[in-house]
């Protein structure tokens, strides 16, 4: 199907269709797999040519292709080896000598990648609560100025991530990349969390987008991959270069895999995210439970932003239990959630995320994140709630 042909049709239609080859007669109804590390090639290298398998693989180019078109982009995606890599080659598009500005709240993997990178000199790095919008657009204002000297492209780079890992903070998407822009800074998004099904930080005005693809894009906890989704060519060139020079590639099955994965995105998130809601609001009133941080939620502080600029509210939840010895009997009482880090599967995973040392100090000990996956509901329900009051009492 082209490109025009597609352009009327929903998300969760695109999902199904995209990066799919040609409908010939006796055409596989799957792009192949293509096992190579280089290619043939006798004369000069020409623009576009293949050249090697660290530049390119014919099993990367449907993936990257119906992951730009899900965010909007003109350009084609670029996969990585892991979501970290992903976050390194965009974090390397900031000027030498230039500064970082990144929520308090973030994937733990990018702030200690951005702290190590902060630490030898090569950017200044300053944390912001990303939901303070004013608080952002100060330092974005003193960042611009700081580095009013400095040579290079991009001397200011805000990074974005809407909702916030762990504690779901929502940032107000177009009025900071509006105010970045404004001061001349670039702007990266984390849209992880929310998938493009649920907001596109492109059409908002972001430069790239970053995802863990390992997460919901794939979305069955068995491939380890990244992805940057470039909002120019200029840009897309800047990163392939970094990827080509790295090393940060994807192997051809685990991006097929992901390209899989990504045909049941929609069927997935949506019941995940109404699995989130239906939880959210029973926790709520549960006696021992402290506090709960779900968009959804109306008494929510993000709840406004997030019904503002997303189509739906995630499938991550994180409740306080007051104290680590709590959270930590609640998680190893569950019997159906699975105790696991990462998030974004079929399967329901809860952690207490201060066991991590690199988590701020501003989260709470005894906080649990859960993420919703794909069972009945109800059985999750009941699985939390024995636990819940077991500990309770």
């Amino acid at each position: 199907m082209s490109a025009e042909n597609r352009a009327d049709l929903r998300p969760s239609t695109r999902v199904v269709s995209l990066g799919r080859p040609p409908q010939d007669d006796d055409a596989p109804v799957n792009p192949p797999i293509t096992v190579s590390s280089t290619y043939v090639g006798t004369t000069a290298v020409a623009s576009g040519s293949r050249g090697y398998g660290r530049y390119s693989n014919p099993t990367w180019d449907p993936f990257e292709e119906a992951l730009a078109d899900l965010e909007g982009a003109d350009v084609p995606a670029l996969v990585y080896g892991s979501g970290l890599a992903a976050i390194a080659s965009a974090l390397d598009l900031v000027a030498p000598g230039g500064t970082v500005i990144m929520p308090t709240h973030t994937y733990q993997g990018a702030l200690l990648g951005a702290q190590d990178t902060a630490a030898t000199g090569c950017f200044d790095l300053v944390t912001v609560d990303i939901a303070d919008t004013q608080a952002v657009i100060a330092a974005l204002r003193a960042a611009s100025e700081a580095t009013a000297g400095l040579t290079g492209e991009r001397p200011v780079l805000l990074w974005l991530e809407s909702p916030t890992n762990p504690m779901l903070e929502v940032a107000d998407m177009p009025a900071l990349i509006e105010a970045a822009h404004a001061h001349g800074a670039f702007v990266v998004a984390d849209n992880t969390f929310a998938t493009p099904l649920l907001q596109r930080p492109l059409d908002q005005g972001a430069d790239v987008v970053v995802h863990s693809v390992t997460k919901y894009l794939a979305g069955h906890s068995d491939v380890v991959l990244g992805a940057c989704v470039p909002a120019t060519a200029e840009v897309r060139d800047v990163l392939l270069h970094h990827r080509s020079i790295q090393g940060a590639i994807a192997g051809p099955f685990e991006v097929w895999l992901a390209l899989r994965g990504l045909r049941t995105l929609a069927l997935r998130v949506e019941r995940s995210c109404a699995s989130a809601q239906t939880l959210a609001e029973r926790l709520v009133d549960h006696p021992a439970v402290g506090e709960v941080r779900y968009p959804g939620l109306p008494a929510d502080p993000g709840h406004r932003t997030a019904a503002a600029q997303m189509d739906g509210f995630g499938a991550i939840i994180s409740l306080d239990l007051g104290s680590a010895e709590a959270a930590d009997a609640v998680v190893a009482r569950c019997r159906l959630w699975t105790p696991a880090t990462s998030l974004g599967g079929v399967e329901s995973l809860l952690e207490r995320r201060r066991r991590h040392t690199a988590e701020p100090e501003s989260v709470p000990e005894g906080l649990i994140r859960l993420s919703l996956g794909i069972e009945d509901v109800e059985d999750l329900w009941e699985d939390l709630r024995v636990a819940l009051e077991a500990v309770a009492d």
